[in-house]
């Protein structure tokens, strides 16, 4: 009987605090987490495409992709990453999934989507760009890079 009624009351405070208080408050026990976007492009034979990165931990192969701004949408984080890495446009864009790592606090937003023009490295963080039949990815491709890559293809 007691727990309803404070359970009621704490809810009608709630409700008539400012906006931003509450905001706070709900901020206050939330972790924050890095957003990326990457994307899955294939193109008509079933390649796939695979950016040489400087700054990956690995070899250095893995799909494209990069952070979200602070402010930015998603699809244009994703628009801006592959004009800037690859000097490509996109189209033909669908959402496959997200999943959330903890251990590095970061959201990540996966799409498969189709090149429009011909890959070629535009940025000093990448090195190379090439499309791989999917039996023959790079042969030091991280476990992870290489599960991601078959989400997407059970995705189809």
């Amino acid at each position: 009987m007691l727990l309803p009624m404070l359970s009621e009351l704490l809810g009608a405070i709630w409700r008539r605090l400012p906006t931003t208080i509450r905001r706070r408050v709900s901020q206050f026990g939330q972790g924050r987490f890095t957003v990326t976007v990457a994307a899955m492009i294939f193109d008509e034979a079933g390649r796939i495409l695979l950016l040489e990165h400087v700054f990956r931990a690995d070899n250095g192969w893995g799909v494209p992709g990069g952070f979200v701004a602070r402010g930015e949408e998603p699809l244009e984080a994703l628009h801006r990453e592959l004009r800037e890495e690859a000097n490509i446009e996109l189209d033909d864009i669908q959402f496959l999934f997200a999943r959330a790592l903890d251990a590095v606090q970061q959201i990540e937003i996966y799409y498969r989507a189709r090149a429009v023009g011909d890959p070629t490295p535009s940025s000093f963080e990448i090195k190379g760009a090439a499309w791989f039949p999917l039996n023959a990815l790079p042969p030091n491709l991280s476990k992870d890079q290489r599960r991601l890559i078959q989400r997407a293809v059970g995705a189809q």
